[in-house]
């Protein structure tokens, strides 16, 4: 009897970890969430420059680009991505391409966070850099992904916990110029980035 007891505790042990692996964390599932709802709000894409306020700044909700998408998402779960790329390319900033590819010799919280390569330095700097594969299995909702559209372009968009017709490839929320979708194009464009963040 003890023997039995001894054996069923283990297996179930040995089990516990492996459910927990298999199904997305509950803050990924919420991010999931939050990406989804952004197809609800109608947002015309402008990426023009606007000064906002700081901490909790944003654009004006019915406008936005893909990185919009990203910061509003996290926002919902209370997480202030302006504020946290802001600390972190202030003490920081030689980490980030500010100079390089803008000429910028300062942060500006106006923009740093709305910038794709910013958020690529960031989500490296301070979550999960995941390798960049062609097996859909390997992004979960709620994971960020970007990539390199034609004439160099850079985007970004939250896979989600929606599959794609066939049901093989997890579909993307993200804004491309039409406002905030759910599209299946994870392997339209080629992947630049692939990062876990939770805060």
């Amino acid at each position: 009897m003890k023997y039995s007891i001894k054996l069923f505790v283990t297996v179930v042990s040995a089990l516990i970890p492996l459910s927990s692996q298999a199904s997305p964390s509950e803050f990924a599932a919420k991010l999931s969430e939050a990406a989804i709802d952004r197809t609800s709000h109608s947002v015309t894409y402008d990426g023009r420059y606007v000064s906002i306020a700081y901490p909790g700044g944003d654009i004006p909700s019915d406008t936005g680009v893909c990185t919009d998408v990203v910061i509003r998402s996290y926002r919902t779960l209370g997480i202030d991505l302006q504020q946290l790329v802001h600390e972190d390319i202030t003490a920081n900033f030689e980490q980030y391409p500010s100079k390089r590819i803008w000429g910028l010799t300062r942060p500006d919280t106006n923009i740093d966070h709305r910038r794709v390569p910013n958020l690529r330095t960031f989500f490296s700097r301070h979550g999960e850099s995941l390798p960049v594969t062609q097996r859909p299995q390997d992004y979960l909702p709620g994971d960020i992904v970007s990539w390199r559209l034609p004439n160099n372009f850079p985007h970004i968009g939250v896979v989600v916990d929606v599959r794609s017709t066939d049901r093989i490839r997890p579909l993307v929320v993200h804004n491309i110029g039409l406002g905030p979708q759910m599209e299946d194009m994870l392997f339209s464009f080629e992947i630049t980035g692939h990062y876990r963040y939770h805060h």
